[in-house]
């Protein structure tokens, strides 16, 4: 095994704080609001096709979007924060073979999640309140969604490879550009534009398997070009149990934070969808404001990854943790910011979609009572990133596992005594302040380093 110190002009482990995050969240941003772009297009075009489509979408995007959280978050933030620590510590060996366990995880999630979810799609929106055309449509979305998740799993992991070098220009870009490719193709096949056939909720969902595929293939020619910290194998090396356990005891655990964003998600989306499809669809434009958050903070939190991880693998954990705390305000602040416009003018959202009065109403009184709390999320999402770094996710999780407990205990008793639909929304902004104050506590009372 080759082991080198790792570079003393290292700016990600000497540079100030600060300018280290803007220079590795700035293209990280720019490829999140083309991330927050593709949703808002999508929304408006598949508004074009009707209230169905709208509600099946509902039914559909927590799904979608686990499969982003997982991928993307939970376990590339264990691929970036075991490829960082490696780096820090100067063991390129290590971190090579890393990479290459990366993509034996990325088949497995990818084609297990896709057999999965083919398989009980239809029990699924239906336990979720599915019913009639909004059941159909969300059928047709997911089974192409599902029937090439594994094109999301690849790029989103190959690009947390590239993360972990501490390179966020190459993913970014690349984000960038499948964003845009999204867009052009999901639009373009879903409404007809053009030469092309109106293929409705299967276009849709072509856009995003045929964007994300192409990305994939970008991001593993770079890896294999030599152009970065080292070339990424895909034969010749052994199986690893070890090096596979250092990305996924990150990375499992940190599956349990998606899986319960999201749970909380369909726990809301049944009890709403017992107020009829209008409230459904108007929870939906609602809600993915409140998912839009998530792509945001990424970019703070992934710039967190590599620059907490190596600072852990240098053996400078108190450099690690003031990146933390900074880059957790900075989140509050753009999040909160966010949570406020959406409280003062919530039916300036809600109109870009749909012009149906009860639909709007549904998403006004979304907006309105959840947004107060939307900066306290931000804050425990970008935490939680950056315990993703340290290899210390057991706190952020208890955090998600408090918030969760809110939603379903809170939820049930809401929905027991009748309750109206504004009392879940308030209880959704509640939960949120919990999930960032609980967190906060797990950061500042949970040890760093060896």
């Amino acid at each position: 095994m080759t082991v080198t110190p790792a570079p003393a002009g290292n700016p990600i482990l000497t540079a100030p704080i600060v300018t280290t995050i803007l220079r590795l969240s700035t293209p990280n941003m720019m490829a999140m609001v083309a991330t927050a772009a593709v949703a808002i297009a999508e929304t408006a075009y598949v508004g074009l096709l009707g209230t169905a489509a709208l509600a099946g979408m509902a039914l559909v995007f927590p799904m979608v979007m686990l499969q982003q959280m997982m991928s993307a978050g939970a376990m590339g933030g264990g691929v970036s924060s075991a490829v960082s620590r490696a780096l820090g510590a100067g063991d390129v060996v290590r971190a090579r073979s890393l990479a290459y366990h990366t993509v034996l995880i990325a088949l497995v999630g990818g084609l297990g999640m896709s057999a999965l979810f083919l398989a009980i799609g239809p029990a699924l929106y239906r336990l979720l309140g599915g019913r009639g055309a909004a059941l159909e449509e969300a059928l047709v979305y997911s089974n192409v969604i599902f029937a090439g998740i594994l094109a999301v799993w690849l790029c989103n992991l190959l690009a947390s490879v590239v993360r972990g070098m501490g390179n966020m220009a190459v993913p970014s870009s690349t984000l960038l550009a499948v964003a845009a490719i999204q867009i052009v193709v999901g639009g373009g096949l879903g409404l007809g534009l053009g030469p092309l056939p109106r293929l409705g909720m299967v276009g849709v969902g072509l856009g995003q398997v045929i964007a994300y595929g192409l990305g994939a293939l970008w991001l593993l020619r770079y890896l294999r070009s030599g152009k970065g910290r080292f070339v990424l194998p895909l034969s010749g090396l052994p199986v690893r149990f070890d090096h596979s356990a250092d990305i996924l005891r990150v990375g499992t655990v940190a599956m349990l934070s998606s899986f319960q964003s999201v749970l909380t998600v369909l726990i809301l989306t049944r009890l709403v969808a017992t107020f009829g499809e209008e409230a459904l669809a108007g929870y939906g434009i609602g809600s993915r404001l409140e998912f839009l958050l998530i792509p945001v903070t990424f970019a703070i939190g992934v710039s967190l990854v590599p620059m907490v991880g190596m600072a852990i693998g240098s053996g400078n954990a108190p450099r690690a943790r003031r990146a933390a705390w900074t880059g957790g305000a900075m989140a509050f602040a753009i999040t909160g910011t966010v949570g406020l416009t959406a409280w003062l003018v919530p039916e300036a959202w809600a109109r870009l979609f749909t012009s149906d009065p009860a639909v709007i109403a549904a998403a006004r009184s979304y907006l309105v009572w959840a947004g107060p709390g939307f900066g306290f999320y931000g804050l425990g999402l970008c935490l939680y990133f950056a315990a993703q770094g340290a290899g210390r996710v057991f706190g952020p999780i208890m955090a998600g596992t408090a918030r969760l407990a809110v939603i379903a205990v809170g939820g049930w008793w809401l929905a027991a005594t009748g309750q109206p639909a504004w009392t879940m929304f308030a209880l959704v902004g509640f939960a949120m302040v919990v999930y960032g104050l609980v967190t906060m506590a797990a950061i500042w009372t949970t040890r760093w380093g060896r």
